[in-house]
């Protein structure tokens, strides 16, 4: 008998396999967000570190006038600055959360700066995508994104209560997002969130400092030009314009509602500085020269690159074969870099200071971006046409320079020279005393003539020209902190300090004497926050009634004692005293309370 034995039949298994190259993808994925999330954290550190010995405001009245308008916004008392600049509401919105958290006021500070360096840092990602705009590989971008976002006037301003801290990472935000909604395809819904984006960024520049004002009106011409040439289409306007017009309106009546809180007897009206200037011949002289000193400073302070990238763009902005959109960018930020340049040149009060005449913190907003040019230049342009843009941005920094010094001349010498106003120069110099115009241009085209060596050499090149800028970069913070803004914070914590003033924070109501110097009469309103600090003239008027402590101004050869005119009345005592570089107060107080 015979057994037959049926064939068996295994049927195949299936396994659900993902396909490789999704996985490959997302890996690389994950290893990108890891290392931008691992970069900004980088970035982040390095500000907080170089911003550890900063406990108070010390560029005075800027600071103290975006920390007070956030004090007035939390419900926190007024404080007058009157006769002095604007400092508007946009920025300081972001330091509130600082004085809900605490009302110590170096604790205050210490959260502003935070604040500061998490928006700062955002410098890196977006960096990295304009490079990538510019066709600069990844590896490539990102190594240039972190030079980019370690330049001086990004770190080194960070470390203050200034809107220079965010200005530069709202303009980048807003060319890109803008780049985004003039290039894109359709009219979906990242086109209208880009849109928005953009308009949002340019108005709320606007409600944070008077250069934004620049950024709204290049914003706004651009948006014009993008309907009027039919690159977008009328239904792509409402969503961005409606933005815009709540945004801006919104900053507008904030700032109104500041000004009798903080300039109660008006402000120092710049506006009517840059209308003088714009109608006299010798205003136009002054203003031309002192704009051209601001683009020599940016030129000379990113060793020439961001002068590369003003004539890559300048370039982009004039050939024939740029396409309208880019052209019109190009166009947009050749605006934004003359009239940022030129209108607070007009604007500017003769302070006597060489800061007049040469003053990078301006334009800071906006070298980022011509420095990420200028890099994408110097990383793909052919051989050729690299000497060309290098030769004309260094043709440009000299003749800036040889302006300066034709219409500034001895007084480069004579004015007040503040360490505060060169951070970068200062560095390429070496003399934190003193403002030497050529040396620094030596200095800076010395650099760029270093970056075009190490971008022509066959390896590593890219490594090379990133870690000689970064360095370049670093040094001139640590030495910028270590020099200007660590002094600083000692000179005023020992000239300003209510130290002498036992159980200060009793006293409810200060007053001052408007002929203490205004850096020491804004930094006693910072230490006494909890009141409401009032202002009157010594020299014709009494202190207020209610007030129970009491900052006169204490003349040279005058007691102490006879700083009160006609005498203190009974009950009152002096109890703290200084006689510093910046002046000399006496601070008077109540034995007993009212």
């Amino acid at each position: 008998m015979s057994t037959e034995t049926a064939p068996v039949t295994v049927a195949p298994t299936t396994t659900a396999t993902a396909d490789p190259r999704a996985d490959a993808a997302a890996r690389r994925r994950r290893r990108w967000l890891l290392l931008f999330l691992g970069g900004w954290l980088a970035q982040v550190a390095v500000r907080l570190w170089f911003d550890l010995g900063q406990v108070m405001p010390v560029a005075t009245p800027d600071e103290t006038g975006y920390l007070f308008a956030a004090r007035v916004m939390t419900g926190g008392p007024d404080a007058d600055m009157s006769y002095g600049t604007v400092y508007r509401g946009g920025y300081a919105l972001l330091l509130t959360p600082a004085f809900w958290i605490s009302d110590d006021p170096v604790t205050v500070y210490r959260i502003a700066l935070v604040v500061n360096a998490l928006i700062s840092a955002a410098m890196l990602p977006l960096a990295y995508v304009l490079l990538r705009r510019l066709q600069v590989t990844r590896r490539r971008s990102y190594l240039f994104a972190h030079v980019t976002a370690l330049l001086p006037g990004t770190v080194f301003y960070a470390g203050f209560a200034l809107t220079d801290a965010v200005l530069p990472v709202i303009v980048i935000g807003w060319l890109l997002l803008l780049h985004s909604w003039l290039t894109a395809r359709d009219g979906g819904a990242r086109a209208t969130l880009c849109g928005a984006g953009a308009a949002f960024l340019a108005a709320y520049a606007y409600a944070c400092h008077t250069r934004g004002v620049i950024l709204l009106l290049v914003h706004v011409a651009l948006v014009a030009a993008a309907l009027a040439f039919r690159w977008r289409p009328w239904r792509a306007l409402p969503v961005p314009g409606a933005v815009l017009a709540a945004t801006a309106g919104a900053g507008t009546l904030l700032n109104r509602w500041l000004l009798p809180h903080l300039y109660p007897g008006g402000d120092n009206d710049l506006s009517g500085n840059l209308a003088r200037r714009l109608t006299t011949q010798d205003g136009w002289g002054w203003m031309l020269s002192l704009g051209t000193g601001q683009l020599w400073y940016q030129a000379v302070a990113t060793g020439g690159l961001a002068a590369v990238g003003l004539v890559a763009v300048a370039a982009a902005a004039v050939r024939r074969d740029t396409g309208g959109r880019l052209r019109a960018l190009a166009l947009g930020v050749l605006a934004i870099v003359a009239g940022i340049a030129f209108a607070t040149s007009g604007a500017l009060p003769d302070e006597y200071r060489i800061g007049n005449y040469v003053y990078g913190r301006y334009l800071a907003c906006i070298t980022p971006v011509l420095f990420a040019v200028g890099a994408a230049v110097l990383l793909r342009a052919p051989r050729r046409a690299l000497l060309r843009a290098s030769g004309a941005a260094a043709a440009c920094t000299l003749l800036a320079a040889a302006v300066v010094q034709w219409y500034a001349g001895d007084r480069l010498r004579r004015y007040t020279f503040t360490p505060y106003d060169f951070p970068e120069t200062s560095f390429l110099t070496w003399d934190w005393h003193a403002f030497r115009l050529w040396p620094a241009t030596v200095a800076g085209l010395t650099l760029l003539g270093l970056a075009l060596v190490a971008t022509r050499l066959p390896r590593r090149g890219a490594v090379l020209l990133a870690s000689l800028l970064a360095a370049v970069d670093l040094a001139m913070v640590a030495t910028a902190t270590e020099r200007i803004a660590q002094p600083l914070v000692r000179d005023f914590s020992g000239y300003t300090e209510l130290t002498g003033v036992k159980n200060l924070r009793s006293h409810t109501d200060l007053a001052v004497d408007w002929n203490v110097p205004w850096t020491i009469r804004l930094s006693h309103y910072y230490w006494a926050w909890w009141s409401d600090a009032e202002v009157f003239d010594a020299r014709y008027y009494r202190p207020p009634a209610r007030a129970d402590l009491v900052v006169l101004n204490w003349p040279r050869d005058t007691a102490a004692t006879s700083t009160w005119r006609g005498g203190a009345p009974a009950g009152w005592k002096i109890v703290d005293s200084r006689r510093t570089p910046q002046g000399d107060w006496v601070a008077w107080s109540r034995l007993q309370a009212p």
